[in-house]
C-alpha cells in the first residue's frame, strides 16, 4: 500500500507542476477595448490560431485538474 501511495504521490506532484505551466502558459482576456482604440489589426489566421491554441490549453487545463483531483482523493483514501 505505501509503495501505491508514494506512486500516486509523485503522479499528484507531476500533475500539479503540470497544471501549473498549463494555466501560465494560457493568454489573458483582458484586451477589452484596447485592439479597437490601438487598431489592433490582427488576421483572420492569428486570431483562429490563437483562439484554438488557448482552446487546447483550457481543455488540457479541464482535464490536468480533474486527474490531479482525483488522484489526490484516491491519496486521502489509502
Amino acid at each position: 500500500m505505501e509503495i501505491a501511495k508514494l506512486v500516486l504521490s509523485i503522479i499528484d506532484v507531476l500533475a500539479a507542476l503540470f497544471l501549473v505551466a498549463v494555466v501560465l502558459l494560457q493568454s489573458g482576456k483582458s484586451a477589452g477595448l484596447s485592439g479597437a482604440i490601438a487598431g489592433g489589426a490582427d488576421t483572420f489566421l492569428s486570431k483562429n490560431k490563437a483562439k484554438s491554441w488557448d482552446a487546447k490549453l483550457a481543455k488540457m487545463t479541464k482535464w490536468v485538474a480533474i486527474g490531479f483531483m482525483v488522484i489526490t482523493f484516491i491519496i486521502c483514501l489509502i
